[in-house]
């Protein structure tokens, strides 16, 4: 079952999630947005990657133009949402590529629905859970949210996603990420902010993951910093590991042509006849 196209939509659990979905290929790429974005932060792979693979970009229930149900969030619940996604799409196994929370939704599917996975990629994460200083800030600003708006937790967060070089040079995308933010349900970024609080560590697994794992990180990250990844790729059984230079937390927008270069690399590794010509 392939639909091609941009904000394509399916019922799954209830929920209506809105995708893209571009290319052909024997095992999709499928992108999962970080917090709190949308699939459209990963229109620079989508673009690279879609003529000689098939790449799949969706919206995390309650983000973008995908629905939620009154129930509450978690990572877990996110991770069994992209399982039924694929089954809904008849995918039965996938290459995932997470940045930040999606690779926190990556790294717990591939945990659990190990057998449904050919690869990871995971983007400025990490496999700890929060320490109750984060915890504690988390819910300080689930509250300031509540009383004053998303406004300033918006710009707050946008200064620290974003490194220096990016905030002065590459404003429209820095507009974009925040009008992003903005357009956001305030009582989906308050029910993620407690999922993110609430997570589980998986450190622990990281030595059970036997498929291989490319793990990218800007190398000016200050919300998942280098050590993070680092941590993760020398504790992963088959991993390579590659810092961006003048990139912060969302390496794939601040340098998207090293970010697709990485990948394609990693891709043509496990599939050398479907290399992309970036």
């Amino acid at each position: 079952m392939q639909s091609t196209g941009n904000d394509i939509k399916i019922t799954v659990d209830g929920n209506t999630i809105c995708y893209d979905d571009f290319g052909s290929g024997t095992t999709p790429i499928i992108f999962i947005h970080g917090f709190p974005f949308n699939k459209s932060t990963w229109q620079p792979q989508m673009e690279a990657l879609k003529e000689n693979h098939r790449v799949i970009a969706y919206d995390i229930r309650g983000f973008g133009n995908s629905s939620a149900t009154d129930e509450n969030f978690s990572i877990n619940l996110f991770a069994d949402d992209l399982i039924k996604f694929m089954d809904a799409l008849q995918i039965q196994k996938s290459i995932v590529c997470g940045l930040s929370m999606g690779g926190y939704i990556a790294l717990n599917a591939v945990n659990r629905y190990a057998k449904r996975f050919e690869a990871l990629i995971l983007c400025d994460t990490q496999c700890i859970a929060d320490s109750e200083m984060v915890k504690d800030n988390r819910y300080k600003t689930i509250k300031e949210i509540e009383e004053n708006g998303l406004n300033q937790f918006a710009t707050n967060f946008i200064e620290t996603a974003f490194c220096e070089e990016t905030l002065k040079t590459k404003v429209n995308a820095v507009n974009t990420i925040k009008n992003i933010i903005l357009s956001t349900s305030q009582k989906t970024i308050t029910k993620t902010l407690t999922a993110l609080a609430n997570r589980q560590e998986l450190c622990f697994s990281l030595p059970q993951i036997f498929i291989p794992a490319l793990i990218l990180c800007g190398r000016e990250d200050k919300i998942t910093p280098l050590k993070q990844s680092e941590y993760l790729n020398d504790h992963f059984v088959y991993s390579t590991l590659h810092s961006l230079d003048k990139a912060g937390h969302l390496s794939n927008l601040e340098q998207p042509a090293a970010f697709n270069k990485y990948v394609n690399e990693f891709i043509s590794i496990l599939n050398p006849a479907t290399v992309a010509q970036i």
